[in-house]
């Protein structure tokens, strides 16, 4: 008995070892992935891109934000964003920004929090819109190898 615990843990130590590396690099490689896949989300809020920031999500995605019913289905997120822009003519964002926390990720999915400051300047000499929150994000890997929004939590904070 002795021996051959002995010999598995001889044959499977190895193995294992070998794997890790492997393991790490993969990881290595979401967190990148993810990392690049935020700046696109920046990238695309800061243009008010809303089909650049829709193709961020997941076909069956669901967005929970403050105040509304939970907003499920790519076309129905698109739907809302189209109506929230369209009442903001002449609009631009000046400031979207997430500082996200905790990348977790678990073969194909991943998860990540943040604090986001959103500020929108309107036409002409008016003030700038700010808003504070928080943000949970997760995130799938679809068969298309890209990285897309399954979950979106917002919530709003104080300014600090």
């Amino acid at each position: 008995m002795l021996l051959a615990c002995s010999l598995s843990i001889t044959v499977l130590l190895p193995l294992i070892l070998i794997g890790t590396p492997g393991l790490a690099a993969q990881e290595k490689q979401a967190q990148k992935e993810i990392e690049a896949f935020n700046q696109k989300f920046r990238a695309a809020i800061l243009k008010m891109d809303n089909a650049a920031v829709i193709s961020l999500w997941a076909e069956d995605g669901t967005t929970l934000l403050p105040g509304m019913a939970p907003l499920t289905g790519r076309s129905n997120i698109a739907k809302w964003l189209d109506e929230v822009t369209a009442k903001m003519p002449g609009y631009r964002v000046t400031r979207p920004d997430n500082d996200f926390h905790d990348i977790q990720i678990s073969g194909d999915w991943a998860s990540e929090w943040g604090t986001t400051i959103q500020v929108a300047q309107p036409p002409g000499d008016k003030e700038p819109i700010e808003i504070y929150g928080k943000i949970l994000l997760v995130l799938h890997k679809e068969k298309d190898g890209e990285w897309r929004i399954k979950q979106e939590m917002w919530n709003a904070s104080p300014h600090s």
